[in-house]
């Protein structure tokens, strides 16, 4: 009986003593929060709408909410109105006939194609800059001409890449009738025109990459099978045959030079 009292008074003291401390650490947690003042203002940020005092700033807001929306659409400008979607194609075509798997890795190959894109669009760069946003910003034009001037040498890029056949397709689709002059095409037509000729050359060069690995392929399971090693995969054997290949004929170089000049 005195064991079980003991222990009875034991574990009440030993709960008192653990409701102390905690209710001790909420105290001083309590009053450093009460105590604890921040060294700066912690700032509010708010969307408000408030009436214009005069008409610039009307002007100000629609071009701040026009430059947010080519901000948002630039990813899909660089994509779809340069050289970026043929450059990616051909690469991952290229991939897929090594049978690397992910070797380069995607990141590698997106990079890449970021960096060609630069370097075969930076002489339309240079003229939309020279052109078009210097005289915008200084004020010599207004922003609906140095968006036409701007818009001219990229509609030039499109035309040079972009079929004959593509443009009378959306031209038909978009209920034009008769011939009409370069000039009079708008950006509604030439673009997707230009997306679907890009995509056929994109696979046409794909295509011609394929055949020499193709080749090998056909050459190493043909040999295989006549060895009697039909448990053996052919991919297995081909690889390093397709990587000498690709070596030894400057592969790298080969096809950047090809993807380049495609577009002059």
């Amino acid at each position: 009986m005195k064991t079980n009292i003991g222990t009875k008074q034991y574990s009440n003291n030993k709960k008192f003593i653990l409701c102390m401390m905690i209710l001790l650490v909420f105290l001083i947690i309590s009053t450093i929060r009460v105590d604890a003042q921040p060294d700066l203002p912690i700032p509010r940020i708010g969307l408000t709408m408030e009436e214009a005092e005069n008409p610039q700033e009307v002007v100000a807001s629609i071009q701040i909410l026009f430059l947010l929306t080519i901000l948002s659409l630039a990813p899909a400008i660089l994509i779809m109105m340069t050289s970026f979607t043929r450059i990616i194609i051909v690469l991952s075509f290229l991939r897929n006939a090594l049978a690397t798997q992910q070797t380069p890795p995607t990141q590698v190959l997106i990079g890449l194609t970021l960096f060609l894109t630069f370097f075969t669009m930076a002489p339309i760069a240079s003229e939309i800059n020279q052109n078009a946003l210097q005289p915008y910003l200084q004020e010599e034009i207004g922003q609906t001409e140095a968006w036409t001037t701007a818009m001219e040498p990229i509609r030039e890029f499109m035309l040079r890449q972009t079929r004959e056949k593509d443009l009378a397709l959306f031209a038909e689709i978009a209920n034009i009738d008769g011939p009409v002059e370069i000039s009079e095409i708008t950006n509604t037509v030439l673009i997707p025109a230009f997306i679907i000729s890009e995509l056929k050359t994109a696979f046409q060069l794909g295509f011609v990459l394929f055949i020499p690995f193709i080749v090998i392929d056909m050459v190493v399971a043909s040999t295989l099978m006549s060895m009697g090693m039909m448990m053996l995969p052919p991919a297995m054997i081909s690889l390093p045959f397709k990587l000498l290949l690709f070596i030894m004929v400057d592969g790298w170089n080969i096809l950047i030079r090809s993807l380049i000049t495609s577009f002059r």
